[in-house]
Order: C-alpha cells, then sequence, then structure tokens
C-alpha cells in the first residue's frame, strides 16, 4: 500500500483513481498497449498532415491528436518538430493505432503531479524518490516544533519547519514551493553554533517573541518583504495537494497568494484546514520564478471575534472593489438606458465572483446571438482573472463558457453543471461558481434547474432580452431583461451583454464596440452601426462576422471555440469572416430554395400564416437549424407584406412560429391543449417558443395554433 501523491488518501501505487487525470505521466514502455487511456502524457511532435499532429509518446510510441481535437485551427498552432506536448491518450485501437485528445495544460507546472509509466508499474520520477528520501533520513529530517501555549494564550499554534529538498526542475510547480538545501544547511549549522553574545549576521530581521506577535501584512505588500517573516490573515479560497507540500490559496482584501506547507512528500499538510476557512498564517515571504510566494511555518483557523474582524474588513474591501464606479453606457439607447442599474447589479456580481475567487461560468444559446454575448463577457472577465491569480491556468479554472443548443437552461444542462463544479471542489478544492446566463434562463423552463442550483447555493445572474416570465425574478441573484421594465423589442441579448462587459471590465471598451451591430439580423439601430463604424467595422463586415459566427455556432455546439471566436470575432484575421460568412450563404441560400417553393399560405381571422412542413422539406441535421432557416424564411415573408403575418415550421413532433406582432406561446398554448387535449402538449417559453406535441396529432394541433394565433393576436 502507498499514499496518493495528490490527496494523500491509501492506495495501492503512487495515485487514487479520482486523482488520475491531475497527473502526467512519461511514458517508459515500447508497446501501444502499454498505455493507459485516460490518463495525460508527456510528449514530443513527431510531424504535421492535413488531418492533425503526430505526437511520439515516450520514444517507442506514436499516437495521431487528430484536428478535431484542437481548442484552435491547426494552421495556427506555434508547435515545431521535436516540441514538448501534454497529450491524453483517448483510445488504443486493436491495430496499435493511438488516438490522442487535446490538453490545455500545455506545461509540466499546470499538473498537480508527476509519475513514470513504466510496464512493470508506475513510480515516482527519481527527484521525487530523493525527496521522499530526504523526508525519512534522520540526518536531514528537520524537526516540528510544538509551542506549548501559554496560559493566556487563546488558540495554540502548530509551527513547523520545512525539510529540505533537491532543487525541481524549472516550470516544476513543485518548484515553487520547496525550500532549498542551502537554506537547510545554513539553518542546520545555525542550530549548532553555542550561544554567543554577538548577534549573527542575517538578512532577516529579528524574530518576534511570543509577547510580541508579528503585525499583519496585506498580501499587495508581500513584493516588498521578500526574506521577511509576516502573518498574513484571510480566507482560504483553494487547497491543492502536489507530489510535494500543498499549497494553499489565500485571499484577503488586497490579493491573493500561494502559501505552501509541507508535511511530508505527497501528504496533506493542515488537514483541518478547508476552503472558505478563515486563517492566520505565518510564514517567509520568497521570490520564485519571478513569482512571490510564502513559505508556511504556522496556520491557525480563526473562530469568533478574530474571524469577524477579518470578514468584516474582506467584505468592506470586497464591496468597494466589485463596485464598477461611473460607467457609460455603449450608446444612448432608450431599451438598454431602462436597465441600466440592472445592468450594474450583474456585472458588480461577476467582478465580485472574481474577486472572491469563485469561477465564472457563462451559458449562451449556440447561435450568432449567444456566441457575441458570451464572448463580450469572456472578454471583460479574463483579463481580470489574470489580475487575480498567478497560475498560468488560472482563466481555464476560474472563467469557462459553455454553449446550449436549447433556447432554456434546462435540467440537461443544470445537472452537467452541478456535476463539474462538484469535481472542481473535490479535485482543486474550487469554490462553488456564478452562472451566467446568456440569451436565455428568462422562462419558466430554467426554474427546476435552478432549484437544483439551490441546493448547492450556486449563484446565478441572467442576461436575455427574450420575453421573460416575472415569476422567474425571485430565483436569480440578478436579471437584464429590457421587458421586465417596460422597454420594447429593439434590443437583442448581444447588446446587453455587452454593456454588462464594459461595466465588467471598462478597459476593454474599445474591444466591445461594434459586438451589439453583430448581434442584429435586421434593422439594426443607427446608434449601433455608428459604433461599429467607428471601431473600424462596415455594414458588410459586421453582416459578415455575424454570418460566421451563426455558422460557426452550429458545428460542435457543445464547444466554446475560444480561440476560432477570439479570432473572428477581435483578432481580424484577414479573410476568415468573409470566406465563413460566403459559406453561410451558400448552405442556407440552397435551403431557402426549397424552403420557398414548399411554403403554404392560409388566412385565418384576416391573419396571414406561411407553413413549412420542417419535416418534409428541409435536411434535419444539416446546416442551417430549423430555427435559423425559419428565422431568414419569416424575415422575407415579413418583407414582402405590410400586414400582420405569421410563420410556423412544423415539425413531426414540433412547432415553431415567428410573428410580426407579439404573440403569447402560452396563451397559444392553453387553448391548443383544451382542443388537442390528446396531444401531450407542452411549450417552451420566451422569444422562440415552440409547441411539443405528440406526433400523431400533429394535423390537428397546427390547425388549432393557427386558430389559437389568430383569436389572441394582438400588439404587446
Amino acid at each position: 500500500m502507498g499514499n496518493c501523491i495528490i490527496c494523500g488518501a491509501s492506495v495501492d501505487g503512487h495515485i487514487c483513481k479520482s486523482h488520475e487525470e491531475d497527473v502526467v505521466f512519461t511514458f517508459e514502455g515500447d508497446s501501444p498497449n502499454q498505455l493507459t487511456p485516460g490518463r495525460y502524457y508527456r510528449g514530443s511532435v513527431d510531424g504535421f498532415a492535413e488531418f492533425g499532429v503526430f505526437v511520439d509518446i515516450g520514444t517507442s510510441v506514436t499516437g495521431l491528436l487528430h484536428r478535431s481535437e484542437l481548442d484552435k485551427r491547426l494552421d495556427s498552432l506555434d508547435w515545431k518538430s521535436g516540441d514538448t506536448v501534454y497529450v491524453q491518450v483517448t483510445d488504443v485501437r486493436d491495430n496499435g493505432n493511438i488516438d490522442l485528445g487535446w490538453s490545455i495544460r500545455q506545461a509540466e507546472s499546470e499538473f498537480r503531479g508527476k509519475l513514470i509509466d513504466n510496464p512493470s508499474g508506475d513510480r515516482l520520477p527519481e527527484e521525487d524518490k530523493q525527496e521522499v528520501a530526504a523526508t525519512t533520513d534522520g540526518s536531514q529530517q528537520a524537526a516540528t516544533q510544538v509551542r506549548t501555549p501559554d496560559a493566556d494564550d487563546a488558540q495554540p499554534t502548530t509551527e513547523k519547519t520545512e525539510p529540505p529538498t533537491e532543487a525541481p526542475d524549472e516550470g516544476n510547480a513543485d518548484a515553487a514551493v520547496e525550500s532549498s538545501d542551502d537554506d537547510a544547511s545554513e539553518a542546520s549549522e545555525s542550530s549548532q553554533e553555542p550561544e554567543s553574545s554577538q548577534e549573527p549576521e542575517s538578512s532577516h530581521e529579528p524574530e518576534p517573541s511570543d509577547d510580541e506577535p508579528l503585525a499583519r501584512t496585506e498580501i499587495e505588500a508581500l513584493a516588498d518583504n521578500v526574506g521577511k517573516d509576516v502573518s498574513i490573515e484571510g480566507e482560504v479560497i483553494s487547497v491543492r495537494q502536489t507530489s510535494g507540500p500543498t499549497v494553499f490559496e489565500l485571499r484577503d482584501e488586497s490579493g491573493v497568494i500561494e502559501c505552501a506547507a509541507f508535511e511530508e512528500a505527497g501528504v496533506r499538510a493542515y488537514p483541518e484546514v478547508t476552503v472558505d476557512d478563515v486563517v492566520r498564517l505565518v510564514g517567509e515571504v520568497e521570490r520564485r520564478h519571478d513569482n512571490i510566494q510564502v513559505e508556511t511555518e504556522s496556520l491557525t483557523i480563526l473562530e469568533g471575534d478574530e474571524a469577524a474582524t477579518v470578514e468584516d474588513r474582506m467584505q468592506a474591501a470586497l464591496d468597494d472593489e466589485a463596485d464598477p464606479g461611473t460607467v457609460d453606457l455603449l450608446a444612448d439607447h432608450d431599451s438598454v438606458a431602462a436597465v441600466s442599474d440592472e445592468i450594474r447589479e450583474v456585472a458588480t456580481a461577476i467582478r465580485r465572483a472574481v474577486i472572491e475567487s469563485r469561477p465564472v461560468v457563462v451559458r449562451h444559446r449556440a447561435n450568432a446571438e449567444g456566441y457575441v454575448a458570451g464572448a463580450a463577457i469572456e472578454r471583460a472577465v479574463l483579463p481580470l482573472v489574470r489580475e487575480e491569480h498567478a497560475r498560468d491556468d488560472a482563466v481555464y479554472h476560474f472563467f469557462e463558457r459553455r454553449p446550449l443548443d436549447e433556447p432554456v437552461y434546462d435540467m440537461d444542462a443544470a445537472t452537467n453543471d452541478v456535476t463539474n463544479m462538484l469535481d472542481a471542489r473535490e479535485r482543486h478544492g474550487e469554490q462553488l461558481p456564478l452562472v451566467v446566463l446568456a440569451d436565455l434562463g428568462s422562462t419558466l423552463e430554467s426554474q427546476e434547474s435552478y432549484d437544483l442550483l439551490d441546493v448547492y447555493d450556486a449563484d446565478r445572474v441572467v442576461v436575455d432580452a427574450g420575453h421573460p416570465d416575472e415569476e422567474i425574478v425571485d430565483s436569480v441573484s440578478g436579471i437584464v431583461n429590457p421587458h421586465l421594465a417596460g422597454a420594447g423589442d429593439d434590443v437583442t441579448s448581444a447588446t446587453l451583454a455587452a454593456n454588462v462587459a464594459v461595466h465588467v471590465n471598462e478597459d476593454v471598451r474599445e474591444d466591445l464596440l461594434h459586438l451589439p451591430a453583430i448581434g442584429y439580423w435586421q434593422d439594426t439601430p443607427s446608434v449601433y452601426t455608428d459604433l461599429a463604424s467607428e471601431a473600424g467595422y462596415s455594414e458588410d463586415e459586421t453582416r459578415e462576422l455575424r454570418e460566421a459566427i451563426a455558422l460557426e455556432a452550429y458545428y460542435q455546439s457543445y464547444k466554446d471555440k475560444r480561440e476560432l471566436v477570439t479570432d473572428l470575432l477581435f483578432n481580424e484575421s484577414d479573410g476568415l469572416a468573409g470566406h465563413v460568412s460566403k459559406q453561410f450563404r451558400i448552405k442556407l441560400e440552397r435551403e431557402l430554395e426549397t424552403a420557398r417553393r414548399n411554403v403554404s399560405t392560409r388566412t385565418a381571422q384576416g391573419i396571414e400564416f406561411a407553413v413549412l412542413d420542417a419535416d418534409a422539406f428541409t435536411h434535419r441535421f444539416d446546416f442551417p437549424p430549423t430555427e435559423l432557416l425559419l428565422d431568414s424564411l419569416h424575415r422575407e415573408q415579413a418583407a414582402e407584406t405590410d400586414e400582420p403575418l405569421v410563420t410556423l415550421a412544423l415539425g413531426d413532433d414540433d412547432l415553431y412560429l415567428r410573428s410580426t406582432e407579439y404573440v403569447d406561446v402560452r396563451e397559444v398554448a392553453d387553448e391548443v391543449a383544451e382542443v388537442v387535449s390528446d396531444a401531450g402538449l407542452s411549450v417552451v417559453g420566451g422569444r422562440d417558443g415552440h409547441l411539443e406535441y405528440l406526433s400523431g396529432e400533429r394535423d390537428d394541433v397546427l390547425n388549432a395554433t393557427v386558430s389559437a394565433i389568430a383569436k389572441s393576436f394582438k400588439p404587446e
């Protein structure tokens, strides 16, 4: 039996099952079938092909990282032959071919541990073996000193002196937190010298006595105290176990710092200290690879008045820092101005989450408007995350954008989010996230999902231009929706999100000027075309961007496509948007030609209806999706008449509608359900509302829907 190098649990070997994906392996075998699927391996680039990258795993086997697995375009990779890369073995086929997956961690320091994968069994690298040996060698083992508390002491404090370790490889995360042999030697020599009346020379200030505790030092001032012992008070925001020390990430009112505590290699130090604890930490400030960190000497959980004092101090500073201050909207737009207070409120919640080191998870529709909305918030948040955290992989741990095919935040999405956040809390000691819903989340269909988030006290905010259900307002921490303020339909979720983003981080204002114009398919307010023009984007260029995002949103809709979306929206990649938008128009026009020929029309109570049998006259599993096709068809039909028009897309078991005037889809559904009681009817509300039913009642549902819309048709 041994101990897991990540969590210290008792295991057969060196790593427990739940933390195997947190370790990077070096392969010493000579056959593909000796690899273990699911593990991450260190490899080197062997060559390139049109379909991907060949990567050598160890020295004897080669796998393929297919271009579909990359998070960026193949031709944008800056890899060269021989470069060290990190990949996941996803499958070893019967013929010996090895399928590889992309790893967002492309540095050894971003993994929490490392092991050798040898056919005879996993083992520690040589430097880690020496480190473990050092901790068990009586001549090198540093004593653990426990101060006997005085009678007047409120709380006992355990002080630990770290054992010396071999100097690790540069770039290893453990290097940032281990003491050097020289420091240990000096400490040993000092302990053996006889007492003398002459003060020894030292770069350290004199240690205070028990009666003179160290004064508190703010984290932002640690850079001015390198080489000195300091006392820090704050909140533990994450705990991670490396193959060497335990790393506590501590936040006070001025910043965040990583603090290393060493019990022995791979063993959890201070196991009683967990995320959200308020603590006092005493240790020496060090500079490692240009990063400031603290070598922990003692760590005490604060309680009662002491904890309350720290919490109050941090809360006051947090309130001040989370406040966006005075920020102008992107443009003078009445519908946006009507929710300016709500924009500020939601932006404050997002800023607060970043400062508190809570992950921000943005859920958005997998369409052009949703992607632009999500990308706007991403553009604002990522620089704040980088400022808050020194870790190279912080932007992956503390921000994530997850597209959704559905127009609502359903239980499937919520269950996925809860599973991910609980896994992140278990693996990385992360706090629960703030869920930001963009271009969805305003309707009752999301209530069940909100109830699930409530079980874990996970906050959420909504930015959505669709027609909301007012009952949902109390289920979210903040909501930006002009309809709740009595504003009109002349605004998009992308516009709202861009205004939220500039309140989150005003430094990115110039990056956001063209985004509102991209969110409109027609009737773009002149204030936003002028704004885009000011940023250097013509109307044709914003149209190309809209179409390019719409096409890319369809493919692998569950992927955030961070690099591709960034290239399209912010990097002005030469010809990229034009090339993709051309493909968009070709594909859309092909489907529109078929739809135009097969649209049937009918009139009910003076209202014209255009009906497309989407089940018969569309390609169900190809671009464009039914909703995008219906949008385009409706815009064309509406442009040819000044009369009210409703366009319906009738599927096998669902019916989508678009209208030139507001239609309350829930009222329509109630009446249809009375007429066709055996249809098993359900409704999805909101701007893109639709009905779902049993396919056997399809024709009756269509007739009842036309009748119900005609009777209830009224302006908003």
